[in-house]
Formats: structure tokens, sequence, C-alpha cells
């Protein structure tokens, strides 16, 4: 295994550090992750949801808003189509309390244990058949073409809200179409989940209640320059930006109607910071004549903003958050905006307690999606775990206490480990419905009800893993030496529907070899699972593949897909070709070391600078830190199994810290002993014990100091 820092300057490292108000040790790591531009800086430094993308910068939202209110107002009919994973399942509980806090009439539905993924005729035939009219899918829907032909045949609206790539060129025939993968969404960030695009939508209904609704404005501000004026305006609808327009006037020069000022304001509601100012200076830029009709929104918002009621926009730039993360200046306009969308958003009650039970569905799902902990998903994740550790919503609460997770500061990784999978497996067993019911019902004894089935399926998930792991086992040792290594292909109809998944990542973990699993369906159809192993994108399989599938989708590491069992032998053809061309390039494992510290730097203030930078998963690994020459007091071997693990005490000089080190109980005597001193590369983690929290040492590699 090989260490490797990457070099920077000690020159950007200060101008970073400076630039951001941040310690050196936080500054160097961002550089080395590449972090340290301002436009992701700021996912990594802040936490505040006022920073995450406006819902409505989908080009298709006003439309998506827009049929929904109509269904409020005409008491139409709603139908929720989900899917059965954990993002499925939160992005339906999610929609559904949107819709029946709007006091719609909403239902959800879920793929039956032996139905494919996505929308289906079935549901729209009954959906019609109770005179449903508008249809939300969510977590699916790229795929119904014809799904969705047919619901409009049948006078059914359909609005799809999805996160999954579009397979064919153009998306269905849908009302609307919220995806931020399809092109003409001009969304900017394409990695949200299926349920972070349903909080989206969820947002801008709360917004579409504000008044502020679809209503033009411009932003006005004027302030003097030497013998000038500088008269300044932004447009915008739904806290979107629309268009700037600055003029420099020098008094009794040009009149106010000749400027790009009167077309740019006419027919906007024009709001203004402090109006006995900006008429006064007004006045003197255009003459007494000149009349512009304005309203001084100044109070509102320090009525809700109390921090800026009495300050200027001179001094709230010098106070502002924002202001650091703009490669431009940060202008008097720039400082309005933001004072202006903050304080819109804080009207609309976007950081409620509903807010916050909806933040925490889109946090589980972004981490059971694994969907990259980048850009906005960052906030998202660290505002919902921060809820669920304060005030954990209606269904999960019931949960986590039987999981005795209630007392735990639970970060990325004991959701994906420990409450994902349980909420998944209602829907491996066939029974989906049943965790969107915990997570919706009122009543809490009907909620802990669900909670014990949720238990239960987990544990019958378990059960099926290892009979199937049993059985699958010696085909694919057989599958490996037929391959020469490369891949694993199986299918068969005694291989669950639903742990499909989870025996194809336990092959690729196991084998290191592309893992296909299929399971062979009564109706004739087989639906599979594909994990990658040392890298490979299997995103090129499915393509390759692709003229077979019914559908198929995915992650570059982890996908699906379903076909006719009757093409599976073509399947075995065409992927088996393709793989056995895939060169792995076998290379040492390396470590990634994010900073190399000081023993001085092994005090407890280190866990602050591992926290800050949280929520870790995909695409944000734990921090890597190294350290030299570092003293070993205390060693000792735990664990009975096959692999035992190596409890380490090590000095670091002022402080002594704990460290584990997995599996690795074979080294000590061999690389080293007590009292040697050693070079190590580790992370830093918390240890729970007793409901009592302390900072550990988890070693990745270590060797005598030499």
């Amino acid at each position: 295994m090989s260490w490797q820092k990457k070099d920077i300057s000690s020159q950007l490292v200060r101008e970073v550090s400076e630039r951001f108000g941040i310690d050196l040790l936080t500054s160097s790591i961002l550089i080395r992750r590449n972090l340290h531009k301002a436009e992701e800086a700021v996912f990594f430094l802040e936490d505040d949801a006022r920073f995450l993308r406006n819902p409505f910068l989908f080009s298709g939202m006003e439309d998506a808003v827009d049929r929904i209110l109509l269904a409020v107002d005409e008491e139409e009919k709603v139908l929720v189509f989900g899917d059965r994973d954990t993002d499925g399942v939160s992005a339906t509980a999610l929609m559904m309390e949107s819709l029946m806090s709007l006091g719609l009439d909403a239902s959800f539905r879920l793929p039956g244990e032996n139905e494919k993924y996505g929308l289906s005729r079935e549901a729209i035939d009954e959906f019609a058949a109770v005179y449903g009219s508008l249809i939300i899918t969510v977590d699916c829907g790229m795929s119904n073409h014809a799904e969705v032909d047919y619901a409009n045949e049948k006078g059914i609206d359909v609005i799809i809200v999805d996160h999954h790539v579009l397979q064919s060129p153009e998306p269905p025939r849908a009302l609307a179409v919220l995806n931020p993968k399809v092109e003409a969404s001009l969304y900017p960030f394409k990695d949200l989940s299926g349920c972070g695009v349903a909080y989206k939508l969820a947002w801008a209904l709360r917004f579409a209640k504000s008044g502020l609704y679809k209503q033009a404005i411009a932003l006005l501000n004027v302030r003097p320059a030497k013998d000038a004026y500088v008269v300044e305006a932004l447009a915008m609808t739904n806290l979107v930006e629309l268009g700037r327009v600055t003029e420099t006037i020098v008094p009794e020069v040009v009149e106010l109607e000749r400027t790009r000022l009167v077309p740019f304001l006419k027919n906007r509601q024009i709001f203004v910071w402090d109006g006995e100012i900006q008429k006064r200076l007004l006045e003197k830029a255009f003459g007494r004549k000149a009349e512009v009709h304005f309203y001084d929104i100044r109070p509102d918002i320090g009525r809700i903003i109390p921090q800026a009621a009495g300050a200027s926009l001179p001094r709230l730039a010098e106070l502002s958050k924002i202001g650091k993360y703009m490669d431009k200046s940060y202008s008097e306009l720039d400082v309005f905006a933001s004072l202006f969308t903050s304080f819109a958003i804080k009207k609309t009650g976007s950081r409620d307690d509903n807010d916050m039970d909806a933040l925490q569905l889109a946090a589980l799902s972004t981490v059971a999606d694994l969907m990259p902990l980048r850009d906005e998903n960052r906030i998202i994740v660290k505002q919902g775990l921060s809820a669920i550790n304060k005030k954990p919503r209606k269904g999960l609460a019931e949960l986590l206490s039987r999981l005795n997770l209630s007392a735990k500061r639970l970060n990325a990784n004991d959701t994906a480990w420990q409450i994902c999978p349980v909420i998944n497996a209602a829907g491996r067993i066939g029974k989906p419905e049943t965790a969107v019911k915990m997570l919706l019902a009122q009543d809490s004894a009907e909620r802990a009800a669900y909670a014990d089935e949720l238990l239960a399926y987990n544990q019958e998930r378990r059960r099926l893993g290892s009979e199937n792991w049993d059985m699958v086992y010696p085909l694919a040792c057989n599958a490996m030496e037929a391959s020469k290594g490369k891949y694993i292909i199986l299918g068969s109809p005694d291989i669950v529907r639903g742990i499909t998944g989870i025996l194809a990542s336990r092959m690729a973990d196991t084998f290191k070899a592309t893992s296909v699993v299929a399971s062979f369906l009564e109706d004739g159809s087989a639906v599979a699972s594909v994990r990658s192993a040392r890298g490979m994108n299997v995103k090129g399989l499915l393509e390759h593949c692709a003229s077979l599938f019914h559908d198929y989708g995915g992650h570059e590491a982890a996908a699906g897909f379903s076909l006719d069992q009757k093409s599976w032998p073509d399947f075995e053809r065409m992927a088996g070709q393709y793989l056995s061309s895939v060169e792995y390039t076998e290379t040492e494992e390396a470590l990634d070391i994010d900073a190399e510290l000081p023993h001085n730097y092994l005090d407890p203030g280190l866990a602050a600078v591992v926290d800050r930078l949280e929520p870790y998963g995909e695409a944000n690994p734990p921090l890597v830190f190294s350290s030299r020459k570092v003293a070993v007091i205390q060693a000792d071997i735990v664990g009975k199994q096959e692999k035992s693990h190596l409890k380490l005490l090590l000095d670091f000089g002022k402080h002594k810290w704990p460290a584990l080190w997995w599996n690795s109980a074979d080294r000590y005597g061999k690389d080293f002993k007590e009292k040697d001193y050693i070079d190590a590369v580790f992370n830093v983690q918390k240890n729970y014990w007793n409901g009592q929290e302390s900072p550990q040492l988890i070693i990745l590699d270590a060797k005598k100091t030499e």
C-alpha cells in the first residue's frame, strides 16, 4: 500500500485561509481535495439552507406548481407513484405530506412484489376507475413513455419527478418533467436524489402560498459616485434573477425617460432599501419631476431578520457570509438581493418543522442512493441529519428507538448502514408500502407497529440473503473460473428478486469482479442488478446491451435492468464479450493523505476540523491524516474472528489517543511491537460506548519508523 500526499503552495494555503476565515489545516485539506474555489467551498463551509439552489431554476417547475394548484382548486384526486427503495419511499412520503398539506385528496402506490419498476398501466386503470386526474411519479417515470401516453389518453395528466438518466432522445410526453439530468431542465446541479427533486417541488408549492409566486419584482438601489449617481436595478420572479441594468447618471444631463431603467422596471413591483434616502438620491439624479413609485421593504425585512433592521447596505455587505464566496465584487445590489431572498424564504415558513421533516427524508434518500456528497447535497444531508439528531420526524423516531439509535448522534455512515437497509427491506420483501405508512401514520401506536414490521422484514431479508448466497456461491466460483477472473453473470428463478443487489454487491466485493445477478420471474421477465469492481464504469456495459432491455438505469458503480428471459442468453453472450475486453489496471492500493500532522495537532480540537467537513460518503471520503514517529504505548489483540484486530494506545506527547486497526493483528510482532515508534495513516472517528462519545483513531496503514 502506497501513501501519497499532494504538494500544495503554502501561499495558496494562507490566501484561502484568509478569504474564507478558516484555519490553515482546513485550508490545506480543501486545496488538496480541489475544493478551495468559491463555488465548491461554500457547500463545505456553510450548512445554512439559504445556500440551497432555487427550485424555480427547473424549467418545468412553474408548470408543475400551476397544475397542482389547479388540482387544489378543482378538488381533484391525485396519485403519487413511487419506487420500492429508500429513495422512492422517502420521495413518496414527502410528496404525500406536501399534497395533503394543500388539502388534496392524495393517495400513493408503489410497485408490488412482482411488478416492474415504474408507472404501470394497471395503476393507471385503477386510478382512472376512481376518477383520478393527476399522477405524480417520484423517483421513476423517465422510462415510462408508453404509460404516460396511455394516461394522457385516459384524460390523466402526469408530472414526472425523477433523477434517473434519460435513455431515449426525448422524455415522456408528461405535463411537466422535473429531472436535473435532463438537459432541458436547466437546473445547475445534476446529482439530486429522487426525493431531493421531490423536496424541490414541495418547497416550490410552499412558496406558491407566499403571495410572491410569479410576481414580477424589481430591486432598485441608488448610490452616489463622485459627481454622478449610480442607479442599479435587478429583476426577479420567484426569487430567480432575470437580469440587471446599471446607469451612471450625471444630474441635469439625462432624463429618467431616456434611460434603460424605464422599460426595465415597467410592470414590476419596485422595492428599495431605506425609502427616504433612495427618494432623495433619485431626486438629485433626475430632478424633482421624475417619479418612481416604490415600496420600502426595509421595515418588513427588519421584522423577520432583526440583525439587518438598522444597518445600511454597505455595512451589511461587510457582514455578509455570502460575499466571500463571490468571485466578483459584492455590490450593494447583491446584498439587497440576498436579504430579499432570505426574507422571502423565512416568510414562506421554509425553515419550519414541516420543512425540517422533509429535509430528513431528503437526507435519507441522498445517502441511500449513493448520491455524491457535493454541492447542495451536502447541505441537504447536513441539515437533514441535524434535524434527525434534534427531533426525528414521525416514523423515524419509532424506528430509531427500536434500533437503539435514539441517543446517538447519527452521521451519514450510520444512516447508510443502520437505517436505510431497514427501510429498504420492505421493498426487498415486496411490502414497500409498509415503510411509507410508517412515515405517514398520525397515530404513534400505528407507527410503532409498522416499525416492528420493518424490523421483521429486515430479519427475513437477512435470512434470504444468507440462503441465496449459499446457493449462488459455488455458481459464482464456476463463473469466475470460466471468465478467467473477469466477471460473474448469474440468473435463476431461485434467486429472490428483492436481494439481487445485495448478492451482486457481495460477489463484487468477494471476487473483485464485476457481477450481474438476475431473478427470473413468473411473468417471463428477468430483473437484474449490476455492481462494478476495480473501478469499472458499468454504464458502458448497459449501453452495449441496451437493445435487449425493457429499461435500465443506475450509476457508475451500481445499476439495474429488466428484459425478457428469452433474451437472457443473448445478454450473457453480449455482456461476456464486453466484459472480457475490459482491461483492469492492477495498481497498488494508494492512500491519499489530506494532511500530515505534527504531534501537537493531535488534540481534541482536531475533531472540530473533522466535524466541519462532514458529511462523509460518496465523492467525499473521510479525512485521511498521517503522523510520523508515534510511540506505541500499549497494544492488545481483540476480536475472536478469523482475522483479529489491534487496539493501540498512541503517544503524541501532550495527548494520548486510542486507536483501532481492523483485521491487522498479524502485523503485531512482525512489523512492530510495544515501545516501538511507527509512522501511521489514519482517520479520526468518534466512538460511542455506554452513551459516552469519545474521539479515536482508525489506523489505515502503519510501518515502523526508520
